[in-house]
């Protein structure tokens, strides 16, 4: 399937009403929930860059002004599901200090969030949320279109951050985004969907290059690169994460942002599976010795399987990210998942829930790079379908998935 590039360019200052009911309706005419609604939102806000195959079902956006996100993505066309969360309140809102939650399928930033050598704490302060910054760099700063072709967008951005360590790293971030062919899908999870299975696959390659003139080493902290999933949840949506049975070492941490209560995690006996309905709050990660490089979710109510495949590196140093400095900062996850759910205040971002994938820390001398794939794939169709796909890439059923919270 041969691809094309659609560069969409900004439709003037018009905003779209601040009600966004699950009826409502674009100004194009397309139902939110849509990759038409979508598209017809964000091209008034940004220059954003379509990427679709030849025969317009499946399609990306990208956005150079918002950090080089990867908004959303279709395998159905205009018409068709829009797999990305955005959160349309926040493009016209004013600048958050903490962090400008502006959606996406994938966006990139980088870590650690906590540890000694946060990123995202000012050195001595708390660390609690009234002391959380997420650096402008990657959170509101727009990003630059290197090049584009009729399948690929590059994008950079060039940061200096300081950790809770108070060393400066000087740092160039670059991010590839290709959008899979229907072959190059089949190739990269070794799968053969059949004529009832629609598909998306977006690939993105992220580097990080020291541009300083000092190393970065266990003593000074370095940064890692962390890739971050928002998708639209549903009462039905359960995450699954494969892992290895017999490798050393705890399964999974559940307790990021408080334990997860029983009911809603399950990872006695491979994979884990994970309720993401968007109706309580909490995250979760498994170490890189655990994790098989792939990660997943089931959505029953919209007949939508979603895969993530990532970069692990079993030998590699993997950071600790939680708000504390009393842990190694060398021994962190290497995959996570977020279901969102309403805070003690009764208030609520989402709903949404993430996957994500990090790197190891980028221990680099200067001018050396270090890079991490991240691949994201979305297929709907008939559930025998999508029975075949989830079997071979995340080894359960659909019905395995469906009954893993049903109690039968």
């Amino acid at each position: 399937m041969k691809l094309k590039i659609t560069t969409v360019l900004l439709a003037g200052s018009t905003m779209l009403c601040a009600c966004h009911s699950d009826n409502k309706m674009g100004a194009a005419g397309y139902k939110e929930g849509t990759f038409g609604y979508d598209l017809n939102f964000l091209q008034k806000k940004d220059s954003v860059i379509v990427l679709q195959s030849e025969d317009k079902s499946a399609k990306v956006i990208i956005s150079p002004k918002y950090q080089g996100k990867v908004f959303t993505s279709t395998a159905d066309g205009d018409t068709g599901k829009s797999f990305g969360w955005i959160n349309y309140k926040a493009f016209d809102a004013k600048t958050d200090p903490h962090m400008n939650a502006f959606g996406g399928e994938d966006r990139l930033w980088l870590g650690p969030e906590g540890s000694k050598f946060a990123l995202f704490f000012k050195q001595g302060s708390k660390m609690d949320f009234d002391n959380w910054h997420t650096p402008a760099a990657f959170d509101h700063e727009s990003w630059t279109l290197e090049n584009k072709d009729d399948k690929q967008v590059t994008l950079s951005k060039d940061m200096d951050l300081q950790n809770y360590a108070a060393t400066d790293l000087k740092l160039k971030v670059e991010r590839n985004i290709r959008l899979f062919s229907r072959e190059d899908v089949q190739k990269a999870l070794d799968v053969q969907p059949d004529s009832s299975v629609k598909v998306v696959g977006i690939r993105t390659d992220n580097s990080i290059t020291n541009t300083g003139t000092n190393a970065w080493t266990p003593e000074t902290g370095a940064p890692c690169i962390w890739n971050l999933d928002m998708f639209r949840p549903s009462p039905s949506v359960v995450i699954v994460i494969p892992y290895r049975k017999d490798a050393p070492g705890k399964v999974a941490t559940t307790d990021y942002f408080g334990q997860i209560p029983p009911d809603r995690v399950k990872y006695d006996h491979a994979p884990l599976y994970f309720k993401a309905d968007g109706k309580s709050r909490g995250k979760l990660g498994m170490p890189a010795a655990r994790t098989r490089g792939m990660a997943g979710s089931y959505d029953a109510a919209n007949h939508v399987l979603t895969i993530i495949q990532f970069d692990v590196k079993t030998d590699g140093t993997y950071l600790n990210q939680e708000w504390r400095t009393d842990r190694d900062p060398m021994v962190g996850d290497a995959v996570n998942a977020y279901n969102d759910g309403p805070l003690a205040d009764g208030s609520q971002m989402g709903p949404f829930y993430e996957l994500e994938s990090v790197s190891p820390g980028a221990f680099l001398k200067p001018g050396e790079k270090l890079s991490h794939l991240h691949s994201i794939f979305h297929f709907t169709g008939s559930e025998q379908g999508l029975n075949d796909i989830s079997l071979k890439t995340l080894g359960v059923s659909l019905k395995d998935i469906q009954s893993a919270f049903s109690g039968h």
